[in-house]
């Protein structure tokens, strides 16, 4: 999957018995939906190239379209056509395809320049000559529902790789671990707290577009055994409640005070206990968790807090302390840096990036060293983050959502597959 600011040039040659890629990455800040430049390649006739490109966080698209070999002339044009758009909230990750005619315009200058804006819209913008003009065009996907059952083994992407292998490509299995991962980050760390031969159960929608693009829809619920029993995920939305919630097989939600792990899904390369440092090569207490991630990969805070602590802290680097309002304090070390505007006396919310993934201080290699301190002594954050669960639905609720439950239930006893088809936009 890639990142925010990660860019992928990619020059597609289709001919009858081969596709010729090329393509270059630069390191991305955070989390983004995987393109399906791959599956979209595959309609381009052998006569056309498709060059696919991301917008990165603060990058004016003009930028983008010549780095991608537009003159400033063409880039200007390109822009004028698509004034009809705000270009300055063009989101950061948005998919940038250009597609040329090697027949027609051999010079190598695009046809037709197409912003993705969302899953669902995407303006293109088509030469005809020295002149360019744009047109919405939104996607019709088709929707049926899937049940997918799997078995931990190593993780969840290997699993769920395993479990929906015959149902979905590479990426959608990869967006859907992510989803799964998504529903439960207020409750387990998916990166070091699922156990070898434990069962997942996912129902959910699977979006497919006329061009063949396959895409991870609603997660309707999920399962994910634990501790000799079952976590559920159960979407149901409250009356007066404006977007569906997930909430455990006990109608409570699966939100909680504090998110499980600093970095969404990541793999984890020590857990608390004692080890050998790194560096210093000799047996001590490791009061915390290592999470490898790239270097620039984004640190959020677990919760809302105060930053109390925003500086070099000798083995740590650079590192970052906040204070929660139950009185935890939660360190973050070996940053490359710091969020713009988080410094001493920040007031930061759950989620907030806060920092970047790094290798300042005592390390070998970029990772996260991340430790919670309950009245200033550590504290295994495994124990000391554990939330059994979220704020139970009112009682007026239950009855409601007790059908809901029943509901999910039968979906995930469904033996594994498509349940049902269906068309049209979700």
């Amino acid at each position: 999957m890639r990142t925010d600011g990660t860019r992928v040039s990619a020059l597609v040659l289709l001919a009858a018995v081969a596709i010729v890629v090329t393509a270059a990455l630069r390191i991305g800040l955070t989390g983004h939906r995987s393109g399906d430049w791959m599956q979209l390649a595959k309609e381009v006739p052998s006569t056309q190239w498709l060059l696919v490109d991301t917008l990165s966080r603060g990058e004016a698209l003009a930028a983008l379209l010549k780095r991608d070999g537009l003159s400033g002339r063409e880039a200007g044009e390109v822009l004028r056509a698509s004034l009809a758009l705000d270009h300055r909230r063009l989101p950061a990750g948005m998919e940038v395809r250009l597609v040329g005619d090697r027949a027609t315009a051999p010079d190598g200058r695009p046809s037709a320049v197409i912003l993705q804006l969302s899953r669902d819209r995407a303006v293109r913008l088509a030469r005809d000559g020295e002149s360019w003009s744009a047109h919405e065009e939104r996607t019709v996907w088709a929707t049926d529902t899937v049940v997918v059952h799997a078995v931990v083994h190593t993780n969840l992407y290997d699993a769920l790789d395993d479990g929906a292998g015959a149902l979905l490509p590479k990426a959608a299995r990869t967006e859907l671990a992510w989803s799964v991962a998504d529903l439960y980050e207020y409750r387990i760390d998916m990166s070091r707290e699922l156990q070898d031969g434990e069962g997942v159960r996912v129902v959910f929608e699977r979006l497919r577009s006329p061009a063949g693009v396959v895409r991870i829809g609603t997660i309707v619920a999920a399962g994910l055994e634990r501790r000799g029993g079952e976590l559920l995920a159960i979407r149901y939305q409250p009356r007066g409640a404006t977007r569906d919630e997930y909430y455990d097989q006990d109608g409570r939600s699966m939100r909680a005070a504090f998110l499980r792990a600093p970095l969404s899904f990541r793999r984890i390369s020590s857990v608390f206990g004692l080890r050998v440092h790194p560096i210093l090569g000799v047996w001590r207490a490791h009061k915390g968790t290592d999470y490898a991630a790239a270097s620039g990969t984004p640190v959020r805070s677990i919760g809302d807090g105060v930053v109390v602590f925003a500086g070099d802290r000798a083995g740590y680097g650079n590192s970052l302390d906040v204070r929660h309002p139950n009185g935890f304090v939660t360190r973050y070390g070996h940053l490359r840096g710091f969020e713009g505007g988080v410094h001493r006396g920040s007031q930061v919310s759950m989620n907030q990036t806060i920092g970047f993934v790094g290798m300042t201080g005592l390390a070998t290699a970029p990772h996260l060293h991340f430790e919670v301190l309950v009245g200033g002594v550590q504290r295994d954050p495994r124990s000391a983050l554990r939330e059994d669960a979220g704020q139970p639905l009112p009682t007026a609720e239950r009855s409601p959502f007790e059908q809901a439950r029943r509901s999910a239930l039968a979906a995930l006893e469904r033996r594994a597959g498509p349940s049902h088809a269906g068309s049209g936009a979700p």
